[in-house]
Formats: structure tokens, sequence, C-alpha cells
């Protein structure tokens, strides 16, 4: 059916269009929600849609809806958008043919709710037994999406792609002081075994026990996997946006091919890694998938493109477009791999007589993430002294340039970790990291 109705789109688009590209989504979801310790809601949502982008005039119309026997009346928004739609520096991708990634299982399909249900629980009963005001919500979760892309030249991709979730989040309330804890998993496939996630927060738990007070000033940090992505690899990973570039915002600008960051850092966009929910065979403008380095030791090595951008720039697209069923695709990354280091985590720790561990953040504060900089409140952090851990920190900032701290790497560790279901990053021991303590109120 989905088949058909992109063909015949095509077909009437073409005939008062220059080009013409088709955009189908298929969106089936079950999430298991868990509140205060049990079970909240359970639910199926199911969503379809079409998006049309046009070349008119040499330039881009966009249309989308959920409705698909009016497939005139999209095709007539589209046309109405385009006078005053962006200059049309693109051609559609002509490709027909993908290398296969597996990011399909039928187990998660088939995965019953009832056990969906039974897995949530017995991770939250289990913490429950190891804290019992240990305060538990969670999300158990399975989807499917199919994508169809087609459009006039020729070019036709189409996919299925399965994601299960789980996540548990807990808190602690006693007077003022609040703890939060959490850790989760994603996966194409199903994670049945939640030992890891559980023995997660209960170490978390297990540090946190104590309440002391930070360091202050310029102080070594280490940034677990979590922490790497909640502040480090956002305004990093801006500085590689073909759109930014473009329009002079990145401090990347002129740099490809310099070393400006320690040699043992390597950071890679790998879309094509078996299972990783962020992965696929082709973007979502039917440009087939590939690996590509981003940072090779040090050096910066690449930006990312969708057609659009990497024609705006006189380059080639590097299969890195994203859109939703109503936007224009931009350009972002798909799974990024953060290369390992020769350092044990253990070794990070003993290696600091007084600094941070940084788990979780809150926020990104006020800072120029374009530039590179973060300022952001631990969430979850311990204080380091004379290579232990001695307790968790409260009212906490930490503050720097990605551009800065990575320069002079400390340490890089031996393993690496998946956060979510779109990065993979071993933990970062960084020196010099401002951090600042607030009065509490």
């Amino acid at each position: 059916m989905a088949d058909k109705m992109v063909e015949e789109l095509l077909e009437k688009a073409a005939r008062v269009s220059q080009a013409a590209e088709a955009y189908y989504i298929q969106h089936r979801d079950e999430p298991v929600l868990f509140e205060a310790n049990r079970v909240k809601l359970v639910e199926t949502r199911e969503s379809s849609g079409v998006a049309l982008r046009i070349i008119k005039d040499g330039r881009i119309g966009f249309s989308s809806t959920s409705n698909f026997q009016n497939t005139d009346g999209l095709i007539k928004s589209a046309l109405e958008t385009a006078p005053f739609g962006p200059e049309a520096r693109l051609e559609f991708s002509s490709h027909r043919s993908f290398s296969p990634v597996e990011v399909y299982d039928l187990q998660t399909e088939n995965l019953r709710l009832e056990d969906m249900i039974n897995l949530g629980q017995t991770a939250i009963d289990r913490l429950r037994r190891y804290s019992s005001d240990l305060l538990c919500d969670a999300s158990v979760a399975k989807s499917v999406t199919t994508v169809t892309i087609a459009n006039s030249r020729g070019g036709y991709a189409t996919y299925t792609k399965s994601v299960f979730s789980i996540f548990v989040h807990g808190t602690i309330v006693k007077d003022t002081d609040m703890l939060f804890v959490s850790d989760g998993k994603s996966s194409c496939r199903p994670v049945m075994d939640t030992t890891e996630i559980v023995e997660s927060i209960q170490n978390q738990l297990d540090f946190s026990r104590n309440v002391v007070p930070a360091p202050a000033g310029q102080v070594p940090v280490v940034f677990t996997p979590k922490g790497v992505g909640g502040v480090l690899l956002s305004p990093l990973l801006s500085g590689f946006n073909g759109k930014m570039v473009l329009q002079g915002a990145s401090p990347l600008v002129g740099r490809l091919g310099e070393k400006l960051l320690d040699e043992r850092f390597s950071l890679w966009d790998e879309p094509t890694f078996p299972y990783a929910p962020g992965s696929r065979m082709c973007d979502d403008e039917g440009v087939p998938a590939r690996k590509l380095p981003l940072v090779d030791r040090g050096v910066i090595a690449s930006f990312l493109y969708d057609l659009q951008t990497a024609a705006q720039a006189g380059a080639e697209s590097t299969g890195s477009a994203h859109r939703g069923l109503n936007s224009l695709p931009w350009p972002g990354s798909s799974v990024i791999i953060v290369g390992e280091g020769d350092t044990l985590y253990e070794d990070m720790i003993r290696d600091i007589k007084n600094g941070l561990v940084v788990e979780r953040l809150l926020g990104a504060g006020q800072s120029n993430v374009l530039g590179g900089d973060f300022n952001a409140n631990v969430l979850l952090g311990y204080r380091v002294e004379d290579g232990r851990v001695t307790g968790r920190v409260k009212n906490t900032v930490i503050s720097g340039n990605v551009y800065t701290t990575l320069k002079n790497i400390q340490a890089i560790e031996k393993a690496s970790h998946w956060v979510g279901g779109s990065l993979k990053t071993p933990a970062l021991y960084l020196s010099n990291i401002s951090v600042a303590a607030k009065e509490s109120a």
C-alpha cells in the first residue's frame, strides 16, 4: 500500500515540478510506564505520514500530511510554499542499492506486554530491596518503524527498524535533600537481563550515601560515559554540523586537517553499527550510510552534510540527513563512537588527589554552545580525595570549553559503554575543569 501511494504521489508531483521526493514513515510504539514503584500506563500508539519535497523554479517546496486520501492537497501545499522556500542547490539521490545494516529483530516486535511489565517490575523490586526508601519510575518500551524514501530521479530505499529500551529512575527525598539515580539500555534487540542496570544504580546509591563539600577551582574531573554524553558531546558535535560551518558559526571553519585536540582522541559517526537504535542503511534522503571519521587522532577529519548543505559547500553528502515529517532535512550524527584508551577506570580514580566524578548533568546552563563552551549543574557527581570516592556533591556547577579541555587529556578509559542507542564512549579523565559550589538556599 505504501509503495503504491508513494509511486502515485511522485507521478503527480513530477508533472508540476522539476523534481520531487516522498518520505513515508509508519511507526508503532508500545510503552509500559511505571510510576511510584508500580505500573501506571500500558498503551499502543500508531502513526503514519508522508512528506513531499519538490523543486519548482529553482526553489524547494515542502508539505506533509497523515491523510493519504488527499495527495492532491499535499502537492498543492508544496507548490504554494515553493516561491518562499530556500534556493535548491541539491540534486536528489539516485541510489537504489544499499549494504544491509542489521536494525530489526523479530523478537522485539513479538515481545509480549506481560513480559515487558515483568521485566520492569522485577528491576524495581530488586532496587527496592536494596534501598527501601527509593521511589522508582521506569519505562519499558518497544517500537517498530518503517521508512520509505523515493524520488523522481529513481532513488528508492525502504527499511524497518525495531527498538527496545528500558530505563529506571530512582529518587530519594530526605528533608530538603533530593537524590536522583538512573540507568538504562536501548537496542534493536530485546534487553531481557537488567542486572547491569540494577547494579549500576546500586553503585550510584553506594557512592551517594555521604554528602560532602565539592572541590572548588580548576580541578581534575572524570566524566563517566553518561557524563561525556551529557555535557561534552553537544558543544563538540555542533561544530561538525555542515549547516553551522556554512553559516560561519562553527569554530572549525577552515580547520579541516588541523590537529586541534589530543592525539589520543578519536571520534566517528558509525550508522552501520549492528543493532544500534541510531543505525540505518541510508539517511533520510536515501543516501547510503557509511562510517565517517570526525576526529582522527586529534585531527579534524570531516563535517556532517546532507544533500543541500553539501551542495552549498561544494562537497558530497556524508549520508547524514535527518528529518521529521514536518521539517526539511538537516545534517546530524547517527551513532557516535569515541575511541577507547589504555587506562582502567579504577586507575583514573586512584590518580586523583582532589577532584570530581561527573555522572549526570542538569541542563547546559547559559553558555556559547556553538563555541564549544559548557556550563552545567551537576545532578549526580562524586568527590574524589586521595584516590577514592568520598561522597556525593550538591549545588555544584562545572564549566569549560571542549576544544580547550580535549587538547590535553589525562587518560581515556580502556573500555567503552553505550549511552542510549546513539553513543558509545569510554570515560574521559580531564584536567583543569572549573568547578564551583553554589550557596545552599
